[in-house]
């Protein structure tokens, strides 16, 4: 398999064919937005079974072939019953849109004095209780290697076992 951090065709190859390798994915709304030739932002959403929905952010530099950073937030769809899909990932997928139930979120914002941490700083997943405080370290995710498989195999997961 190619390395696909290391273009941006290759990137979009890879993210444009989720649901062709996911069947657990429902409706995707990533989009890939350049900013340069060699660097650009991924934005949009997946949606799973049970209204379960992957907010994901992530900022590329194909350059050094790493994601600059990410923000990746797990919620549950609390939609009005005459609403028909999800709303637009930009309006969905902000902190405090109000027809959501966070169940936990992965940033790479650095928190260096929380020692819990370090094993996988800057990686860490925020999780009930005290969501906003209560961080947890994340093995699974990288700069260097797509995060979306494991993201997708996590919510699978939690689906499975529901």
């Amino acid at each position: 398999m190619p390395d696909i951090l290391a273009s941006p065709k290759t990137y979009q190859k890879f993210i444009y064919s989720l649901q062709s390798h996911y069947p657990c994915i429902r409706q995707a709304t990533l989009v890939y937005i350049p900013s340069d030739t060699l660097f650009g932002d991924l934005k949009g959403w997946l949606q799973f079974d049970h209204n379960i929905v992957l907010c994901v952010e992530e900022s590329l530099n194909f350059e050094l072939g790493v994601i600059e950073g990410y923000g990746y937030e797990v919620s549950q769809a609390q939609l009005p019953p005459d609403f028909v899909g999800l709303p637009d990932a930009a309006e969905y997928c902000r902190v405090h849109y109000p027809h959501k139930t966070k169940l936990y979120w992965y940033d790479s914002y650095p928190h260096p004095k929380d020692r819990s941490l370090a094993r996988t700083h800057p990686h860490h997943k925020h999780i009930h209780p005290d969501i906003k405080h209560h961080r947890v370290p994340a093995p699974g995710l990288s700069f260097t290697e797509p995060n979306l498989p494991f993201l997708i195999r996590e919510v699978e997961q939690m689906l499975e076992n529901q």
